[in-house]
């Protein structure tokens, strides 16, 4: 018998995830991950469309499999099952996996499962304590509900673009599908305070998800420097729109980034660069001050950070706690001790693939940590164990429903 230090947060939640590409599948990983055993739905033959988002791939040595490193980001500890639930014999296999789930995970268009019966009124109707969470661009209400959203797009439309890049430059994103991945994490959260209200009611739910909604809320201060003012940020590069100095700076040799917090932490960093006559200048000492002289004093501070090189000023600023660091590419993100110590790069057993490199889950869990149980899977890989073993199909009606396609 399992004890409790055995079992992950979320162990006995069983999960059906139909999603695809990154939101929704980021989502499900995060519950895996927290011990949940979530059923990943695919198109027999094709899968999740992240599978051929490469290169980079890992393949098996004859090329039989091959599946881009993208997938691998977002779908380890799943079980993979493939079906056609565009037909209707996969439909209903669908449907006897919904009575034994506790939650759906979706991300197609507005109504875009309704046409198969997998939509929520029909899915609730059938297993009432259901929890159904659906992601979309521009969720289930306002005037662009039945539009296709895209991260990218939605960086854009939601305003992190007009804050990111250079002042005199083009707008620009950032480096990842930000917006995909924020949705994924308050997705997982809505799920799993949905699963405590079922516990507290026996009531399921319909959590209505949008990327556009997700990227204004997490615009953060930003946002409320708008509201507050009625003026809009725009783009500073690297510079913070409330504090200064925070922003990158070039050293004799590198670059660094600065990043006081506090009045204390400038008067010790002029300290270090033995310029106390900044600290000691009224436009510069306070950070209200520094804000508004922002100008001014970007240009002083530059010439001082120049005069030494990046690892002096890494090594003497930490010794009198001024919050500064080296820019790092990600060969120095994995190489750095601190990395290694918390255990972020990992590698995970794949049955065909062999040894698979993951990115550690960040959450630490003192009573029920996070447990590991897989790579990613191969498309349709617990196809035959969990129609046979869960919903009871013959030998005969599994080989049938294969060599109609209906699953892969």
């Amino acid at each position: 018998m399992a004890t409790p230090a055995d079992e992950g947060a979320l162990s006995g939640i069983k999960v059906l995830d139909l999603s695809r590409i990154l939101a929704g599948p980021w989502a499900g990983q995060m519950l895996a991950d927290l011990g949940a055993d979530v059923i990943k739905v695919e198109r027999p033959e094709v899968g999740d469309d992240t599978r051929l988002w490469g290169p980079p791939f890992f393949d098996t040595d004859d090329k039989a499999e091959r599946v881009a490193a993208y997938f691998h980001s977002a779908n380890r500890g799943k079980q993979s099952i493939a079906i056609d639930f565009t037909q209707p014999e996969g439909q209903a296999l669908v449907l006897e996996l919904v009575r034994k789930a506790d939650v759906v995970i979706e991300n197609y268009k507005f109504d875009g499962l309704k046409k198969y019966g997998l939509d929520y009124p029909s899915l609730a109707a059938l297993n009432p304590k259901l929890i159904y969470c659906s992601i979309t661009g521009f969720g289930q209400t306002g005037p662009y509900k039945e539009r296709a959203g895209y991260d990218f797009m939605i960086q854009a439309m939601g305003g992190l673009m007009s804050v990111t890049g250079e002042p005199d430059g083009a707008p620009m994103k950032v480096g990842v599908a930000l917006t995909d991945i924020l949705t994924g994490l308050y997705a997982s959260n809505a799920i799993q305070a949905a699963l405590l209200y079922r516990h507290r009611t026996g009531l399921g739910q319909h959590i209505d998800m949008a990327l556009l909604d997700v990227q204004v809320a997490t615009m953060a201060n930003q946002a409320m420097n708008y509201l507050a003012t009625g003026t809009a940020p725009g783009r500073l590069g690297n510079s913070h729109p409330n504090i200064v100095p925070y922003q990158a700076f070039a050293t004799s040799d590198d670059y660094l980034i600065l990043a006081i917090g506090n009045d204390g932490q400038f008067q010790r960093f002029c300290a270090v660069g033995q310029c106390q006559f900044l600290s000691a200048d009224a436009r510069f000492a306070t950070n209200q001050a520094r804000v508004e002289h922002r100008v001014e004093l970007i240009p002083l501070i530059e010439s001082v950070l120049r005069a030494q090189s990046r690892q002096w000023w890494l090594v003497e600023l930490e010794k009198v706690s001024v919050p500064c660091g080296p820019i790092n590419s990600l060969e120095q993100v994995f190489e750095d001790p601190q990395v290694i110590a918390r255990g972020l790069q990992m590698s995970l057993e794949h049955p065909t693939l062999g040894q698979v490199p993951s990115v550690a889950n960040p959450i630490r869990l003192s009573k029920s940590p996070i447990r590991y149980r897989a790579a990613s899977p191969s498309l349709g890989a617990d196809t035959e164990v969990i129609l046979k073993a869960q919903l009871d199909v013959s030998p005969e009606h599994f080989e049938e429903l294969k060599a109609k396609g209906v699953i892969g």
